[in-house]
């Protein structure tokens, strides 16, 4: 069956109950990055079928606040089969091992943690503070890359002072930016911001990448319901050695207070010179 063109990403990441914690999953074309299911699609493909089988052995928790996950091998769209292991049910937290598998080799690999977030939540401390930019309408929109078809569904301005690299030009391993889904009537929840933390351009971009930067492991980390339909991201390069990038992503709303982040590490190239 043919994927409709605007499929929105609570559908794609949507998982089928086949029974016995067996899930079928239909990854789709819009959610791709050179035609590969992007990373943070995914984790939101493993967090469905977590909240699914932990809900089935009596959990009554609503959110996955931590995903870590591991990318074996690039999946391919179409369709998968999850399985899940419900590790523990607990009051304050459960936990959750997923595995994604196509032609019966596994291909992703998650352990999830699942809590509930509060809306009445007050923010005790917060060391990361949100970065400073223009609002989205003074900063850049940056063309799109047909081959990166995760951005039909996200809106991304980034921050004018430190977008030298959009035109070659070096600059620090960091990229800053707003973010807003552009996805049918859908707003921010815990659930998606596992896609937003893996939507920003790689921040090696600027240090000369060329682009090629594949996930080998990604840690998510949801920590509120986000206040606004605009996010601050900030995306850096940690350390950049041997082919490998340690790259850490902040997410906040416009409240100023940190929803979301991660971290990852990833292969890397470099062109010549």
């Amino acid at each position: 069956m043919d994927e409709p063109d605007h499929v929105s990403l609570s559908d794609a990441g949507a998982v089928e109950p086949e029974g016995d914690g067996r899930f079928v999953a239909h990854l789709a074309q819009r959610f791709t990055v050179f035609d590969y299911p992007n990373g943070g699609y995914l984790q939101c493909v493993m967090a469905s079928a977590a909240l699914a089988a932990a809900s089935d052995a009596g959990a009554s928790h609503l959110h996955a606040t931590a995903l870590s996950t591991h990318f074996v091998a690039p999946p391919r769209v179409g369709e998968a089969q999850v399985e899940t292991s419900v590790r523990r049910v607990g009051r304050g937290a459960s936990f959750v091992h997923v595995t994604l598998s196509q032609a019966q080799a596994v291909t992703t690999e998650s352990l999830v943690t699942l809590g509930t977030l509060s809306e009445s939540s007050r923010l005790r401390y917060q060391s990361s503070l949100a970065p400073t930019m223009p609002p989205p309408q003074e900063c850049l929109e940056l063309p799109t890359h047909e081959a990166m078809t995760i951005h039909d569904v996200i809106e991304l301005r980034v921050d004018p002072a430190g977008a030298q690299w959009w035109n070659g030009d070096a600059g620090p391993g960091e990229v800053r930016a707003w973010l807003r889904l552009n996805d049918d009537a859908a707003s921010w929840n815990p659930w998606n911001l596992l896609f937003a933390t893996d939507v920003l351009p790689p921040a090696t971009l600027p240090l000369g990448s060329t682009g090629w930067v594949p996930t080998l492991q990604l840690t998510s980390y949801v920590r509120r319901i986000p206040a606004s339909e605009w996010l601050l991201a900030r995306q850096w390069c940690v350390v950049v050695a041997d082919g490998l990038v340690d790259e850490r992503c902040e997410l906040f709303d416009e409240t100023g207070e940190m929803v979301a982040a991660s971290s990852q590490l990833a292969m890397v190239r470099f062109g010549r010179g």
